[in-house]
């Protein structure tokens, strides 16, 4: 009996030596580089009124240019309509900054159907808080994008509209620049 018992012992041990083996070869594969911040995700915000107004996102800061926010990539686009009325906008995204979970983006408006708008930057906040996000946009104190009152490159106010209810979620990678 007991020679059965050593070669159930050491059959086990081979398992998990096995085991072992291939997990740290698991976790040894080179993995690719977390980007440096990124902001994305749609949602509508809420509006008592019953306006709807929509922000969509997708913009990313790459590992490699970490320190450097104005190297940012990707695109958004906002749109507000109330009773058949109102306007879009698609901008390219020209800086991105985040701080934990609020990210400051801004960009150039490249297409719009409201005149005048494209070629103007624009800058939006998001705070990410799960399914009660927060957003912040910088024509709220600038006036129009048509009106040509621009903030600076990574510049918006802070985010004072709520996201409505069951319509999407906005996510942040936070930046980790060495300082």
């Amino acid at each position: 009996m007991k020679r059965r018992t050593k070669i159930v012992v050491l059959g086990s041990a081979l398992l998990l030596t096995a085991g072992v083996a291939s997990a740290a070869t698991a976790s040894d594969a080179p993995r690719p580089p977390r980007e440096a911040a990124a902001l994305t995700g749609t949602a509508k915000l809420y509006r008592s009124d019953g306006d709807d107004i929509t922000f969509s996102f997708d913009a990313h800061l790459a590992a490699k240019d970490t320190a450097i926010p104005m190297q940012a990539t990707g695109t958004f686009e906002f749109s507000h309509y109330l009773n058949g009325k109102g306007a879009w906008a698609k901008a390219r995204v020209d800086c991105l900054v985040t701080g934990g979970k609020v990210a400051v983006v801004s960009g150039v408006i490249t297409e719009s159907d409201l005149p005048g708008a494209e070629g103007r930057r624009v800058g939006v906040t998001v705070h990410d808080l799960g399914r009660h996000d927060r957003l912040g946009y910088s024509w709220m104190e600038s006036g129009s994008p048509a009106e040509g009152n621009e903030p600076p490159k990574c510049a918006s106010v802070a985010p004072f509209e709520k996201v409505k209810k069951g319509t999407g979620d906005f996510t942040v990678v936070p930046w980790q620049p060495q300082l």
